[in-house]
């Protein structure tokens, strides 16, 4: 997979100073772990998925730019369709397994497979199911309701797995359960799992299940609500990145699902300013920004850019609508990138203040260093900017066209 393939080489030599580099559920772990973007969730019972990926769904029209698909056998399906949506998830796999055998289609051009499992009995039935070739397309497993109780067997179920079929299959544990929300067992709870996470070297991704926290208080957030407005689970997120996002752990945490997709009434008002979508796309840019305010996408982008500012990356997605916009905002810019590189490039030399490139702000190389780190990673994956782009020019108009994708 690459980001951004969608877009024709001039619009990529036009928009990157660096341009979003390939990456492969074999890539090494600490580069992978940031490339997820918009993980998408579908049910398992969903009998197109073979087609729509092999068609070609998910590389152009309103998916293209998806690069996580997560297959769900958790609350996405009834416990009366658990045993078909097994049945299901393998036929599926396989069918994409014997195009890619064929050559009829490319492996690269796959999105990276994830299966949600109910229970750790179902990694095992799953992979036994798959068979070898087919086995080897996914790239692991999504444990929800993680627990100190049931976390460590989810965990050594998948490193068997991993041990008798010579795979590297990994785990992302989803912290949701409400051992985690309520506050007297919080603390205790996020060390307990710490020290079961530090025990396997597959952990992946760390996610947070907001919108089970939110069912245990009776809350769901509007659509003029970020989930850091509802001050319980800001709370919670705030502990989870605490003991989870030091540098010295090394996890990546995602971030929680916008759940919001189709128009409706407003209270407050867009949160996305008219004049960047002008300066961008022209008169078009206010029809766009219209359109994704009646998306309530602005939401969205506000969400997301909390995410960033907390330390989180990717996010979870319900609707193809979020893709680009989850993707777009995780382009690295070239301000980061000369700054994090001319961090990283006098760490030996320096041991105080350099002067950033734009000369409006001051770079510590020891406080400044981590964060460093994390942004030459995004940029290998996501891509950098040219001067003067925003995520904004990312979004779909094509210029020659003057027309929406």
């Amino acid at each position: 997979m690459q980001h951004f393939s969608y877009l024709s080489d001039e619009e990529r030599v036009q928009l990157f100073y660096k341009e979003p580099q390939p990456f492969y559920k074999d890539s090494p772990k600490e580069l992978l772990a940031y490339s997820l973007g918009a993980a998408l969730y579908m049910p398992g019972t969903r009998d197109s998925i073979a087609e729509d990926i092999l068609s070609g769904k998910y590389l152009k029209g309103r998916h293209e730019g998806l690069s996580t698909i997560v297959i769900c056998l958790e609350d996405s399906i009834s416990d009366r369709e658990i045993d078909s949506a097994e049945w299901n998830i393998v036929h599926q796999i396989q069918e994409i397994t014997e195009a890619v055998e064929r050559r009829s289609f490319s492996e690269s051009d796959i999105p990276l497979l994830f299966v949600r499992v109910r229970t750790f009995e179902q990694i095992q039935l799953l992979l036994e199911r798959l068979g070898e070739r087919a086995r080897e397309l996914l790239c692991g497993f999504v444990f929800p309701k993680f627990t100190p109780q049931n976390g460590r067997l989810f965990l050594e179920t998948l490193e068997e797995m991993n041990n008798r079929y010579e795979l590297n299959l990994y785990a992302m544990p989803i912290l949701e359960s409400p051992d985690i929300i309520f506050k007297e067992k919080r603390m205790e709870t996020l060390m307990e799992i710490k020290d079961i996470l530090d025990s396997f070297k597959n952990i992946l991704n760390v996610r947070i299940g907001a919108t089970d926290f939110s069912g245990l208080f009776g809350i769901r957030r509007n659509k003029d609500t970020t989930i850091y407005d509802i001050a319980v689970i800001r709370d919670c997120i705030s502990d989870i990145i605490n003991i989870f996002g030091r540098a010295s752990s090394q996890y990546v945490i995602s971030g929680p699902v916008w759940e919001y997709f189709q128009g409706g009434e407003r209270i407050l008002k867009p949160q996305i300013r008219q004049t960047p979508f002008e300066a961008s796309y022209g008169r078009t840019g206010s029809t766009m920004r219209a359109e994704m305010i009646e998306r309530f996408e602005d939401g969205l982008i506000h969400e997301v850019l909390l995410d960033k500012a907390n330390g989180l990356f990717g996010k979870t997605i319900i609707h193809p609508s979020h893709i680009k916009v989850v993707q777009a905002m995780n382009v690295v810019t070239l301000e980061e990138y000369l700054d994090a590189t001319a961090i990283l490039n006098q760490a030996e030399e320096v041991n105080g203040v350099i002067k950033s490139h734009y000369s409006n702000k001051m770079n510590e190389i020891k406080p400044h260093y981590n964060w460093a780190q994390v942004v030459l990673r995004k940029s290998h994956i996501f891509g950098v900017l040219r001067d003067g782009q925003t995520f904004i020019d990312l979004l779909g108009v094509k210029r020659e066209q003057n027309v929406f994708l």
